[in-house]
């Protein structure tokens, strides 16, 4: 997740915390209040838990940072990536383009036999990382969640047609602009008159802390004291498909969810706007962002010290089984 110009790297608490005040009031005001799951402390799959502590190792110990800065380690978590989407069973191509005249490449894997004209449903990850960061929480937690949904969704497909994208540069120097990769992406899909029902990008998902961090607005709203939950950060336009989304996180009692819809786009405040899904926004398209709410929760936030050690894999785990019971929603009757 890229950071708001408004507030200093390795900040916890952004500046514009009055702006996200009138933006919860407002958003409340729409909604009639929150969305809320029943919290659980359910076992997950321990296969599941190892496969991503792996994943975590692999991304920030043994490659560590990211950036465009050490494109030969850029590289070579493109090349990670992509082949544990194709060891799980899945059709991967890139998306190459040139940033500065370095070669990167959005990642982009289908379930075998899906019909390329057929509209579908995106789950995404960028895999950069901001500099001089390990990026476990942002954003190795994301990537590791993808691969496990991925290596779920090949033993069983679910019925909505779905595409898993791990999208290169999201973070400084390329944030919000034409070489962002999920900006490319987006920009192909009119050239190619691909047509996507909904996006989730997951960014920054796998911290958790006794404490959790909320202006004012959201206390008298009665969020959870305690940051054991994951969030859903949906624009307004994207409602229909953010409730879907919901009724899917909701049959998992294992990981707790909350939600928060936003009016006008984000541009109120430019802190929900710091990721991925941004992109599919502005295209008009459904998208949401899945979260952990990353500076309002985990202080390791774009430091050195944003380390696997301080992720909660459990958490992790039962995301991915969220996501499962998510896309099943979507392919439901009458969808």
């Amino acid at each position: 997740m890229f950071e708001s110009r408004l507030f200093r790297r390795h900040v916890v608490r952004p500046p514009t915390r009055t702006g996200f005040f009138l933006l919860v009031l407002t958003s409340l005001w729409l909604n009639g209040g929150t969305d809320k799951a029943m919290a659980g402390n359910v076992n997950g799959d321990a296969d599941i838990e190892r496969r991503i502590e792996r994943h975590l190792r692999e991304l920030t110990v043994n490659i560590g940072d990211r950036s465009t800065s050490r494109p030969a380690a850029l590289e070579r978590a493109r090349d990670y990536i992509r082949l544990e989407l194709e060891g799980a069973g899945l059709d991967v191509a890139e998306q190459p383009y040139e940033f500065r005249g370095l070669p990167v490449a959005n990642i982009i894997a289908t379930l075998p036999g899906t019909d390329p004209a057929v509209p579908y449903y995106l789950v995404g990850a960028h895999y950069d990382t901001v500099f001089g960061t390990p990026g476990a929480d942002d954003n190795a937690s994301a990537v590791a969640v993808l691969l496990e949904l991925a290596r779920k969704l090949a033993a069983r497909p679910p019925t909505a047609p779905v595409k898993l994208v791990a999208f290169t540069l999201e973070e400084p120097p390329a944030f919000n602009s034409r070489h962002q990769g999920s900006r490319v992406f987006t920009r192909r899909l009119e050239e190619s008159n691909e047509e996507v029902l909904g996006a989730v990008v997951l960014e920054m998902v796998g911290y958790t802390s006794a404490r959790q961090d909320y202006p004012l607005a959201l206390t008298w709203a009665g969020y959870p004291d305690e940051g054991n939950y994951i969030a859903i950060v949906s624009n307004w336009r994207s409602r229909r498909f953010a409730k879907t989304l919901l009724e899917g996180f909701r049959a998992n009692p294992g990981l707790p969810v909350e939600s928060l819809f936003v009016p006008f786009n984000g541009w109120v405040l430019p802190d929900v706007r710091l990721s991925d899904h941004a992109s599919f926004w502005d295209k008009g398209i459904p998208a949401v962002m899945v979260t952990d709410t990353a500076f309002f929760r985990n202080p390791h936030y774009h430091g050195p010290s944003d380390k696997m050690e301080t992720l909660d894999i459990p958490f992790m785990a039962q995301l991915v089984e969220s996501l499962e019971k998510a896309l099943e929603a979507l392919g439901g009757p009458g969808r």
